[in-house]
């Protein structure tokens, strides 16, 4: 019996940290370039007892990679990555990646997130245009033209798919290991004019919320059903 409520428990645990990250997602589905956040469960089996039991663990969060989908601005400083690259920028917690492209620039010419962060060219140094050249071209492989002259590029840069990711600035992830930079821009790319959404699907995660809650709810039920059942069991044993 002891086990049953350690076992809903567990339950209960995991479930409410995958209600959590849901409702993160729900708030986020509007914030450009958002990563979405899941939560990946395991068992961990107990051998205390002749019977073998399972249990729920509280789940491992991860920010998932797949790309949103694009719309257009024509505004010439939004810029979206196409494939799976990441621009980088400078933050208080030293270099992030993000995918959210809303950059600015500044009347001495940096360019900045629309947060203030510096935007990195591919050898981390800040970007800087010439500020009466108008507005830039910028191309695919994220170089950046004013009038008649090359004047830097955009970096755009790849996380190793083993790295772990965890949430910075600006809607950016700082990966475990280095990020390299794209050096093959069949497959990775930069769209002038345009943004990024968030890869979140706003139905999808409210279904996902309603039957999450409600395994929380069957989760609660059967707990609450091993209480009374034991402390009818303590009653009759104990006589009273």
């Amino acid at each position: 019996m002891q086990s049953a409520f350690y076992v809903t428990l567990s339950s209960q645990v995991a479930l409410e940290k995958r209600l959590t990250t849901i409702a993160e997602n729900v708030a986020n589905a509007g914030t450009v370039g958002y990563r979405a956040t899941g939560v990946s469960f395991d068992t961990v089996l107990s051998k205390a007892s002749p019977t073998t039991t399972a249990y729920a663990s509280a789940g491992t969060d991860f920010i998932s990679r797949a790309s949103g989908g694009l719309v257009k601005t024509d505004n010439p400083f939004d810029v979206a990555v196409v494939g799976d690259a990441w621009f980088a920028i400078q933050t208080p917690q030293g270099v992030a990646y993000t995918r959210d492209g809303r950059f600015r620039m500044q009347e001495t010419g940096d360019v900045r997130t629309l947060l203030g962060f510096p935007v990195l060219d591919a050898g981390n140094a800040p970007i800087v245009l010439d500020p009466t050249a108008g507005p830039p071209m910028i191309f695919r492989d994220g170089t950046i033209q004013q009038g008649d002259r090359q004047i830097g590029a955009v970096g755009l840069f790849e996380i190793d798919e083993a790295a772990t990711l965890k949430r910075g600035e600006n809607s950016s992830v700082i990966p475990s290991t280095p990020a390299t930079p794209v050096i093959n821009f069949i497959r990775n790319g930069v769209a002038q004019g345009h943004l990024e959404n968030a890869n979140v699907s706003p139905v999808s995660e409210i279904t996902k919320l309603i039957m999450t809650h409600r395994s929380f709810e069957s989760a609660t039920a059967a707990y609450d059903m091993l209480d009374t059942s034991q402390r009818a069991a303590v009653r009759t044993l104990g006589g009273g």
